[in-house]
């Protein structure tokens, strides 16, 4: 699976607040780094997601621009949170050779 692929993929497990799916997908030394959060390693990065999907009932990423170039994919992404609160995000995910997802970060706006 080429990596817009895997991001495609993770969009939607986040959307699902999947954490079992979003645990596979991501390296053990996977790192996290947003507007509200920062984390090293799988384990704490896995933390944050389950932080981040207690605090809505129903969060919707549509990717818009999706970018590739070697390990990185940049997307442009339009966030619903709870159906109400809509934020425009730009995510830049990092991946290992074998497709598993190695960082991630997240700008709002």
């Amino acid at each position: 699976m080429d990596q817009k692929s895997i991001a495609l993929e993770y969009f939607l497990r986040f959307s699902c607040k999947d954490i079992q799916a979003l645990d596979r997908m991501f390296a053990d030394g996977c790192c996290l780094r947003d507007w509200e959060n920062q984390s090293l390693g799988k384990a704490d990065t896995l933390k944050v997601y389950e932080k981040i999907f207690a605090s809505v009932d129903q969060i919707s990423v549509t990717p818009g621009f999706l970018y590739e170039d070697g390990d990185t994919v940049i997307a442009e992404l339009l966030i619903s949170i709870d159906g109400k609160e809509r934020i425009l995000v730009t995510d830049i995910l990092q991946f290992t050779d074998e497709g598993k997802i190695v960082g991630v970060r997240a700008y709002k706006g």
